[in-house]
């Protein structure tokens, strides 16, 4: 009987090998080396894709932080260049700031007064206009007025009958023009008239 061990020959009713003493009979191996064996390949399996699973999603992680920095450092290097840009460059930039950041208003844009009687004719820009207008008249007469009329058919106007008080009076109007109006002030027998012209911006 050959010896698994060292290969050598022994007699077939030999139990041990005659050179190194090796057992000659065959032992069957146990049942629960190979359910062994399985469990290690399985648990080494699972370590593996554990370990390459914590590989990949650590690697994103340092590519999404390498993102994060890259973009915060383009940014602070754009405010940084902006802020050491030449003068005409930093006004340009507080202009725009500014225009973002303030609210449209009511802006005076014409203002027209006088006395006596007469007319005259005042060229207003496309926009929004308001007009303000307020007279004063002359004593005992029915046909004081303050007239303001546009070429664009708006109009306002003050004026005082023969029974009305003697006292100052007030109007106004509102308009939106995409092109340039033009208006005529006409004004008899006052004691002091005024008419302002506001555009929104």
């Amino acid at each position: 009987m050959k010896c698994n061990n060292c290969g050598f020959e022994n007699k077939e009713s030999a139990k041990f090998c005659s050179k190194c003493g090796q057992s000659l009979e065959y032992v069957p191996p146990k049942e629960g080396s190979s359910n062994s064996k399985l469990i290690i390949a399985a648990l080494i399996i699972v370590i593996v894709i554990l370990a390459g699973s914590i590989g990949y999603f650590a690697l994103n992680n340092m590519q999404s932080g390498d993102s994060q920095l890259q973009a915060s450092t383009s940014s602070d290097n754009t405010s940084v260049s902006a802020g050491e840009s030449g003068d005409s460059q930093g006004a340009t930039t507080q202009s725009i700031s500014k225009t973002e950041s303030e609210t449209k208003d009511w802006e005076l844009i014409g203002s027209y007064s006088g006395s006596g009687s007469g007319s005259q004719s005042i060229s207003v820009p496309a926009g929004e206009i308001m007009i303000k207008l307020s007279a004063y008249p002359i004593k005992n007469y029915a046909t004081n007025h303050l007239y303001v009329t546009g070429s664009n058919g708006e109009s306002a106007g003050v004026d005082w009958g023969s029974t009305s008080a003697v006292e100052t009076r007030s109007n106004s109007l509102s308009y939106s023009s995409s092109s340039p109006q033009t208006f005529t002030i006409d004004y008899y027998e006052t004691v002091s008239w005024q008419v302002e012209f506001y555009r929104y911006q």
